[in-house]
């Protein structure tokens, strides 16, 4: 997507790894939203950082700018609630805008990868700025580098020879500084460090600015005193000296800025290009928002902090391998955004993606994922990758499987009880006591359900033995008389009793929203069982799931759409449990929070996640298709203007989007319905386009994402931010999904199978699809099929086609191969094809 004039003012662009936090590279250019520090920072800048190009007409005149575009917006200041600064003060002076910078910028954003281009009518040429953090499918470590990559470069149309210079300015975020210069081979750079830190100390870590110019100049400290005296002598430096001073201070200052300048004499036509590496080394991340002695205050490394000794390590490491890292990602990102899949699902996907590198992440210090479920202003939103939230997010999951994989690890690990409840909230550091919330049903039966996806993804039995004890006993506590919420008690196939869910509050009867959850489980958890050998209980999982689908079938489809079944004037339900306190409305004589005959949002979750994992039909077919058409005509809403929200504003005024519950004009709605009736929460918006999609409804399904997507142009907020309960939210990853409910991908790697199918009738089509064993691209023509591998390699040799009739020829890593076509599935002799598989047919 490309961005221009008032459509930059809300970018902030994260550069980061996973689990490392981030910068913000903002819509014109300037470095915000620094997010390095363990803990998130909207708003945050860190003084003078900046950079500034400067081009030298041999014998002539001086061209200096700072590498940004015009601030639009906030021109009075922003609140500070301070006083000499803030709003009555105009711009930051720190942001420099007023020095010489940019008339013109643009900003193509297409997620890792940003590239600015820079142009004013005083200075000879275009300036493009190239940043990114690595992102490679499948491979966890180098998509978790804490630094920001940063590549400006410069072609000379000037018909003489200049010196292009860069100058890259970063100050010292400690109270106490210190800042040394270094050297490593051909890499030049600069450590700043907290010197006032003990190394334990949360408070102690370093950053480093490095670059692997031949032609490098070290400042470690600008000229040091009161007032604007830095920025005044470093901008004259750069005007009128050749090389920035050399400039050394014994002992340690406050918030030192450093400078390293490259410079290269570039003829005519020539094209000049510098690399920065901005890292950062924050090893000892702690427990701040539990207020449990246990844990509060506690400490653990970052991953990232095992992996590089400081920053300098991480900075050098990354110039280093400069080209495999940018290679390896621009493929990924070359593959997503030269797919045929519409404009608005490949922006969804990609921008979404954001998260991963966000303050939402973080690796502990084994290398598992955590996340929260977003972020607030200076903490993390809702903490212990909770289990209701991250059930919608299916990017982790084909990207990088391993990571996946290692949050079943730690919530059957930490978060499962010996008689199968689990706590859908992880603490940390690890071993610490669980939670004693009451467990929520769709968490616990989407653990399920992600563990099947988890292990059709993988293919590794191992894995699945290791944890299906756990696994049974996680499905079988819907019935177990430990089950204090009663939630499947007469043991029927059917969810009664109280429902904790992620709209927060709990449902009192059975609806198809979390009976779908139930029903998934049952179907995975039957199909695992047969697979290592628990006959018996693979029937009897069987024999409930058909119970609770003809149920539904029956009591919970009111010819519309799907509802709960619940006697709102039934106290006693409430008395049983203990909450008629909360959940009475004793004015009304009626429950709260409870959905009765409203049309869910999430009423076919279940449907979508059995969709995307092979699972097949959860309720009847034709119920499904009806539903959904009376969805798009009840839930989805052309403009806010005509709804009453008395929750949170994610879509206003003329946007559009897709509610959490509505109600038709003939049914009655709850005095106090279920929480964020009027919301438009993202996640579950993709959830309903994507079903709506897979199940044919393709016009309607994209109208929902476009209206998302919408609501995030640059202008109005950001794109790489889409919000719920804070920033980052992880829900909104829901949008990857679309990618393989585009391709119709199927995974079964326990079999080695895979298969495709597009629901679009297009004569071509091309996505990428990604597995544990590796990554690559897929593309249909009339007469032929080609899978390519770009990372990793296919441990398939079953293929599902079924749109394909007689098969030609099949050609693996270059050479013909014998193969057999029965049924829509092809079978080939190879098992792990290392380049790409062609099929082609007949015409």
């Amino acid at each position: 997507m490309l961005y221009e004039r008032e459509y930059l003012n809300e970018i902030s662009f994260p550069l980061g790894g996973i689990g490392t936090g981030s910068i913000g590279l903002a819509g014109n250019g300037r470095l915000i939203d620094w997010e390095i520090f363990n803990r998130p920072n909207k708003g945050g800048t860190n003084g003078y950082t900046n950079i500034v190009v400067r081009v030298k007409e041999k014998g002539g005149k001086t061209f200096a700018k700072v590498l940004n575009g015009d601030i639009l917006k906030d021109l009075t200041g922003t609140y500070k609630q301070q006083m000499y600064s803030g709003f009555g003060y105009g711009p930051d002076k720190e942001s420099m805008c007023g020095l010489s910078h940019f008339k013109n910028c643009s900003f193509l954003g297409e997620f890792p990868v940003a590239k600015l281009t820079f142009t004013d009518d005083d200075f000879p040429g275009a300036v493009v700025l190239t940043a990114f953090n690595p992102l490679i499918p499948g491979d966890c470590d180098s998509s978790s580098i804490p630094a920001a990559f940063f590549e400006i470069s410069y072609e000379n149309k000037t018909g003489a020879e200049v010196e292009f210079s860069v100058s890259f300015s970063l100050q010292n975020p400690f109270d106490v500084s210190k800042n040394e210069a270094g050297q490593d081979g051909d890499i030049s750079f600069i450590k700043l460090s907290n010197a006032g830190a003990d190394k334990n100390d949360i408070s102690y870590g370093d950053l480093c600015l490095a670059t692997d110019a031949k032609n490098a100049a070290v400042q470690e400290y600008w000229y040091r005193g009161g007032w604007c005296d830095g920025i005044s002598v470093y901008w004259r430096e750069l005007l009128e000296t050749d090389r920035l001073r050399e400039r050394h201070y014994e002992g340690t200052g406050v918030h030192d800025i450093c400078a390293l300048m490259a410079s290269e004499s570039l003829s005519p036509q020539r094209k000049g290009n510098f690399r920065f590496v901005l890292s950062w080394n924050m090893p000892n991340n702690y427990n701040y928002w539990d207020e449990d002695p246990e844990v509060k205050g506690k400490t653990w490394k970052n991953y990232y902090a095992t992996v590089f000794e400081n920053s300098v390590s991480s900075a050098v490491h990354s110039l280093n391998e400069w080209e495999r890292l940018y290679s390896e990602t621009d493929e990924y990102r070359s593959a997503l955004f030269s797919s045929t899949l519409d404009s608005a699902v490949i922006d969804a996907a990609a921008s979404t993606l954001s998260v991963i590198k966000s303050p939402t992440v973080l690796r502990l210090e084994n290398g598992a994922f955590y996340g929260w479920e977003g972020v607030h202003e200076k903490a993390g939103s809702c903490e212990g990758t909770c289990q209701h939230v991250w059930n919608y997010a299916y990017a982790l999951c084909f990207l990088f499987p391993s990571l996946e994989r290692s949050i079943r690890d730690l919530e059957f690990t930490y978060s499962t009880s010996e008689d199968g409840e689990m706590q859908f909230r992880l603490r940390i550091p690890l071993g610490a006591k669980p939670h004693t919330h009451i467990p929520c049903v769709d968490g616990q039966m989407g653990a399920v359900i992600k563990t099947y996806r988890e292990w059709k993804i993988s293919g590794d039995d191992e894995w699945l033995k290791r944890y299906f004890d756990k696994v049974m006993k996680v499905i079988d506590y819907a019935w177990s008389d430990k089950n204090i919420c009663q939630w499947d008690k007469n043991h029927d196939g059917v969810l009664e009793g109280r429902q904790h869910h992620t709209l927060d509050m709990e449902l009192f009867g059975p609806s198809s929203w979390l009976q779908g959850f139930y029903l998934a489980a049952l179907k995975a958890g039957a199909e695992m069982a047969e697979h290592l050998g628990f006959h018996d209980k693979a029937a009897e999982y069987r024999e409930l799931f058909e119970n609770g689908k003809q149920y539904t079938k029956e009591h919970l489809f009111n010819g519309k759409y799907f509802v709960q079944e619940v006697n709102l004037g039934n106290k006693q339900i409430l008395e049983q449990f203990g909450v008629a306190d909360t959940y009475w409305n004793s004015e009304a004589g009626e429950m709260k929070y409870q959905i009765a005959g409203g049309s869910e949002i999430d009423q076919l979750c279940g449907q979508w996640h059995a969709n995307l994992c092979g699972l097949g039909e959860i309720f009847d077919k034709a119920q499904v298709k009806t539903a959904l058409k009376n969805m798009y005509e009840l839930n989805f809403v052309k403009s806010m203007r005509s709804i009453s929200n008395m929750w949170r504003n994610f879509a206003v005024n003329d946007d559009s989007g897709a509610i959490i519950c509505a109600y038709p004009k003939d049914v009655y709605k709850p005095v106090i319905p279920v929480p964020y009736c009027e919301e438009t929460m993202h996640g579950f918006e993709y959830q309903l386009a994507g079903l709506m999609i897979s199940e044919g409804m393709i016009d309607e399904g994209l109208e929902i994402v476009r209206g998302v997507r919408g609501r995030y142009n640059g202008a109005n907020r950001n794109p790489w931010n889409e919000i719920e309960c804070g920033s980052n939210y992880a829900r909104s990853m829901a949008s990857f999904a679309l990618i393989p409910i585009f391709s119709g991908f199927y995974f079964d790697m326990p079999n080695k199978t895979i298969g495709f199918d597009p629901i679009l009738n297009q004569p071509c089509f091309k996505t990428i699809w990604s597995l544990d064993c590796g990554w690559g691209v897929y593309e249909k023509t009339e007469t032929k099929t080609k899978i390519t591998i770009k990372g990793g390699h296919l441990a398939a040799n079953k293929i599902r086609l079924p749109y394909m009739k007689d098969i030609k020829t099949v050609t693996v890593d270059g050479e013909k191969t014998a193969f057999s076509f029965e049924n829509g599935v092809l079978c080939v002799a190879a098992e792990n094809v290392q380049k790409e598989i062609i099929i082609e047919q007949e015409k």
